[in-house]
């Protein structure tokens, strides 16, 4: 009972997902198998009581979060710290997601026009990354998406995007 409390209160204590292997590392009295069980079991018991936070797994850590259901009753408290992503971010963004790594070349011929600074609003915002460059003629920088953007969007990993087929199911 104590690990649970434990994990609870750094998971409340955190702004940012906190990573297994930063728990395993920081718990050193108790073993990976005993940490990630404890975890498992404060997941479900939030999962199965009537709170309004929860604990999910998200950009590769665990993070404490207000549900959905009580998101607009917070926001009427609580000033977030950066605006809302602009349609053009969003489109750029999700270029970028579905695609990466992928040049800033690529994402222009897809939207149709200059992209860099939409691209540079999503670097000051930590949401993508550079990746490296293309073994292309010139070189060119790619780019992918971070754990912010994981974390941001709530997703485990990148393979928790809605697939194309997902996304064309909602629309009919």
């Amino acid at each position: 009972m104590e690990l649970k409390n434990i994990l609870e209160a750094i998971l409340f204590s955190s702004a940012k997902p906190v990573t297994a292997k930063k728990l395993h590392k920081g718990l050193e009295e108790h073993s990976a198998e005993e940490i990630t069980g404890a975890m498992q079991g404060l997941m479900e018991e939030y999962r199965n009581t009537d709170r309004a936070v929860e604990i999910i797994e998200v950009a590769g850590g665990y993070q404490m979060r207000t549900k959905v259901a009580y998101r607009d009753h917070v926001r009427q408290f609580v000033k977030e710290r950066e605006g809302g992503l602009t349609k053009t971010m969003l489109e750029t963004l999700a270029i970028i997601a579905y695609r990466q790594p992928v040049a800033k070349r690529d994402i222009d011929g897809l939207r149709g026009v200059d992209s860099a600074r939409t691209i540079r609003q999503l670097l000051d915002r930590k949401l993508i990354e550079i990746a490296g460059r293309n073994e292309e003629l010139g070189k060119p920088i790619i780019f992918k998406t971070t754990s912010r953007f994981l974390e941001l969007f709530g997703l485990k990993d990148i393979r928790d995007l809605p697939t194309i087929r997902e996304i064309e199911s909602l629309e009919k």
